[in-house]
């Protein structure tokens, strides 16, 4: 199901994979793949494809949508020799698109032929005293292992997390459109966690994303939204399953 905020279009298309479009510009794609949620796409109209984190790099989906001229933007921890799953080294992708890697705290203007997208890097992590830290402080995501992203385009900025709790310095950012990762699991924010994040955030929109693709991340999308929409802020929520 696709959305609309004025002239931004967001489809969630499961599990970490949002597609944004502006009106005659560009396509970007996050986290794209994995469990099967782009098995039978194959757009490959993606102008800027970004990468939060190992768990989230899945080569043959950003093969699905990345167009020829497609811009990789990769956070620089990503290592494929360390993901036990059959993934593609980013030297063999960097072969056939532009790849530029980044920290924590970066910012890339990429060129599209659809025009340019702002895109700059922010720190995303359980926090090992978090909600989602074990008793000796151990978590899924510590510091350093991903990165969410703010993405400009059309006017418009769009906050996708990656995988992290909801941290405070999330509400500094400015933010039109919210991409919440709801799916808990003591791996990321809650449902909870995550509208809390959204009052303080203040967006335009929100579209809870990262949820019900397996049981671990099994959440509850409609109290979610309610949730958010008594706080006073838009909601837009796809129902469906993210493994259908």
């Amino acid at each position: 199901m696709t959305f609309r905020y004025e002239e931004l279009a967001v489809e969630w298309l499961g599990y970490a994979t949002a597609r944004l479009e502006t009106d005659d510009g560009p396509v970007v794609y996050t986290d794209p793949g994995r469990y099967g949620v782009l098995d039978d796409y194959w757009a490959r109209d993606g102008d800027l494809v970004v990468v939060t984190h190992d768990h989230h790099y899945d080569s043959d989906g950003i093969r699905s949508v990345a167009s020829d001229d497609a811009t990789l933007v990769i956070y620089e921890a990503v290592d494929p020799a360390s993901i036990d799953r059959d993934v593609e080294p980013i030297d063999a992708l960097a072969e056939d698109y532009e790849v530029v890697r980044v920290g924590e705290e970066d910012r890339v203007d990429v060129d599209t032929p659809a025009g340019e997208v702002r895109v700059w890097s922010v720190p995303a992590h359980n926090d090992p005293e978090g909600p989602n830290a074990d008793a000796d402080g151990s978590v899924a995501h510590p510091p350093g292992f991903g990165c969410g992203f703010l993405l400009s385009l059309g006017g418009r900025t769009v906050f996708w997390p990656g995988d992290s709790d909801a941290l405070d310095g999330f509400a500094e950012l400015d933010v039109s459109v919210f991409l919440a990762n709801i799916g808990g699991g003591g791996i990321v924010a809650d449902r909870r966690e995550a509208a809390d994040l959204a009052e303080a955030m203040g967006p335009d929109l929100v579209v809870p994303v990262h949820y019900d693709t397996f049981d671990l991340l099994e959440a509850d999308g409609e109290a979610f939204a309610g949730d958010v929409a008594s706080r006073s802020i838009p909601v837009a929520l796809d129902a469906r399953s993210a493994n259908q």
